[in-house]
């Protein structure tokens, strides 16, 4: 889907009218969690969320922890739903078996990088990652989901668009009330700039960064991007000093058919650019389109290292030497 505009501006008519509807989703959403008894994995379990539909940088912050845990030589398993995927799983993912419409974009991204399962039922998920070899396990979302118990929770949180017009779903883009969800985050990641009131979580800071973007200065291009804010993709590659000749936002996940490509392809022919796009986008493309797109990669970089390693170093003493979890 793609956000409407009113999530992110001073709530009106529209929203107004869609409140109570919101107000319904989250009072089932709080009996859920209230009844259901999570599944507590025996090994550590982080879960990267949000509290907000979209795009916010959870999938960047997954990969970036399963990075570091790799680092340490602990064997790191990002869980997600899959979605956009028809396959429910549990299934571990492989970039050179499955394609977008199987797994979903976000998870074939994750397992170019790491080891990715994607499961409908997170819980199953979680059990055969360890049952594979996994020594922790990394929720990518899942932070509405009671259906497994979390040991370290952090909340993503866009600097820049925040909570929106903070209105619950559909009359904004909030999936509980902040309140609620920040109660029971550990932590808070505030990606790019913004600021953040005072709160008793601790807030790690963090921004994303074009990779190799110099190679974009001066160029043409016609960028497009099917994500959750893609006029964040366009800011970045401008900041790289590319022109946009043209700049196409299409919805989440979105299945690009090839009268959309052509009519992409004609407009950087008529412009003399290049196409651009995000690598999530990318991956959603049949093979042979590929070769004829430029991507330009983010990766996550922490303002404070040494606090994330404080922030993780509780879950890393109940592994050891060998590779057992030992919880205390």
């Amino acid at each position: 889907m793609r956000a409407p505009e009113f999530w992110y501006e001073k709530p009106g008519v529209v929203a107004g009218l869609l409140t109570p509807i919101g107000a319904a989703l989250d009072a089932a959403g709080r009996l859920k969690r209230a009844v259901t008894r999570p599944y507590r994995a025996p090994v550590p379990v982080i879960c990267v969320g949000n509290l907000v539909a979209g795009g916010s940088g959870k999938t960047p912050v997954a990969l970036s922890l399963a990075t570091k845990l790799a680092s340490r030589g602990i064997r790191a398993a990002i869980v997600m739903r899959g979605y956009g995927g028809r396959l429910a799983g549990p299934l571990r993912v492989d970039p050179q078996m499955h394609d977008a419409a199987a797994v979903g974009d976000e998870a074939l991204l994750a397992a170019m990088r790491t080891t990715c399962w994607v499961a409908r039922d997170r819980a199953a998920g979680v059990r055969a990652a360890i049952a594979e070899g996994a020594q922790t396990s990394i929720l990518d979302d899942g932070f509405q989901n009671p259906g497994i118990a979390k040991d370290l929770a952090l909340v993503v949180v866009d600097g820049v668009y925040g909570f929106g017009n903070g209105r619950l779903i559909p009359a904004g883009p909030l999936r509980e009330r902040v309140a609620a969800g920040l109660a029971r985050a550990d932590t808070v990641v505030l990606i790019g700039e913004g600021t953040w009131p005072k709160a008793q979580q601790p807030v790690l800071r963090a921004c994303l960064e074009p990779v190799a973007g110099g190679r974009f200065a001066g160029a043409r291009l016609v960028a497009f991007a099917g994500i959750g804010r893609p006029e964040k993709f366009f800011a970045s590659l401008r900041a790289t000093g590319a022109i946009l000749t043209a700049a196409h936002g299409f919805p989440d996940h979105y299945p690009y058919r090839e009268s959309d490509l052509a009519a992409l392809r004609r407009e950087a022919t008529d412009t003399d650019a290049r196409l651009v796009t995000t690598r999530k986008d990318w991956v959603r493309l049949a093979p042979r389109d590929r070769d004829a797109m430029d991507v330009l990669d983010v990766d996550l970089r922490w303002n404070d290292p040494d606090a994330l390693d404080r922030l993780l170093a509780p879950l890393l003493a109940c592994i050891g030497d060998d590779g057992r979890t030992a919880r205390v």
